[in-house]
């Protein structure tokens, strides 16, 4: 496992909110649900594209580009057509701030 690495504020995001950021160098998306945080590789494993601007739901995304659906807290596949999960990075909060690590 990696070490922690910082990669938002507590406050720079409200509920509902998500922001990109690199974690060991691989490109994630840092959501925020309530007082939940969730930081995932931001690529869709169906066809690479970035998961960024895609809908949240029942703590889970869709890829804007063709729908596949992925839990955010597993990483799981949902839905077609993507059959292999989506990176979960590791999650703290802590010291006002969002720490992740894969």
């Amino acid at each position: 496992m990696g070490a922690m690495e910082r990669v938002i504020g507590t406050d720079e995001l409200q509920s509902g909110e998500r922001r990109s950021v690199f974690v060991d160098d691989i490109p994630a998306l840092v959501i925020r649900l309530g007082e939940s945080w969730h930081v995932i590789e931001d690529v869709c494993t169906h066809d690479g594209q970035p998961l960024t601007t895609g809908e949240i739901s029942d703590c889970s995304i869709a890829c804007p580009r063709h729908a596949a659906r992925f839990d955010l807290r597993t990483g799981k596949a949902l839905c077609m057509p993507a059959t292999e999960a989506i990176r979960v990075f590791r999650v703290e909060v802590r010291d006002g701030a969002v720490w992740a690590s894969l």
